[in-house]
């Protein structure tokens, strides 16, 4: 498994409400986006990991690669990944913030 830096993570302090219509829409974003226990798992492995987790996914998951891909892609456009490119395969790392963010949102309800 190749691995790589995802980069600096950005521990300055959310000052965001964690209540009102846009926490709501923010919070039901996030958690369509870990609706599906492969999306769960795959967010699971990527925190454990300090670095970024090539094409390797697919080989954690009993999954084809086309659907991890496709769970890949939920978890990046809601904000809860990130994947840089890494020659010619994408790196995959959790985005701290917004990991953060689902958890304080979690804990307002």
């Amino acid at each position: 498994m190749k691995a790589t830096s995802c980069g600096p993570t950005n521990v300055e302090r959310d000052l965001r409400p964690v209540e009102g219509d846009e926490a709501d829409e923010e919070l039901a974003t996030l958690a369509k986006a870990l609706g599906h226990p492969a999306r769960v798992q795959i967010v699971r492995l990527l925190v454990r990991r300090t670095s970024c987790v090539c094409g390797d996914i697919v080989d954690e998951l009993p999954l084809a690669q086309s659907t991890v891909s496709q769970h890949l892609k939920v978890l990046k456009e809601a904000g809860l990944i990130k994947g840089e490119v890494d020659g010619p395969r994408v790196c995959y790392c959790i985005e701290p913030r917004a990991l953060r963010r689902l958890k304080v949102l979690v804990a307002g309800l």
